[in-house]
């Protein structure tokens, strides 16, 4: 489904970004959460630009964001 998102919604994929970006370069994630990164920033310049998106897309990759950091956190705790 093709729409806008709100205001909360695009600074929770800040968040989400930036947390992502804060991996350690020796997680076995960190590979996996640059390109989604980089997926999300392209999103959240569309959104910007007033472009619609797929909101269901969008969804799924916050929440393979979300994924990627408890996995991350996972492998820290198992250390």
């Amino acid at each position: 489904m093709l729409s806008m998102v709100d205001e909360a919604q695009m600074e929770l994929i800040d968040r989400l970004v930036e947390r992502l970006e804060r991996l350690s370069a020796d997680s076995t994630y960190a590979h996996q959460a640059s390109g989604l990164r980089g997926t999300l920033l392209r999103q959240l310049e569309r959104l910007e630009a007033g472009t619609e998106v797929n909101v269901d897309e969008l969804d799924q990759l916050v929440e393979r964001g979300y994924e990627i950091l408890r996995d991350a956190a996972r492998e820290i705790g198992a250390r």
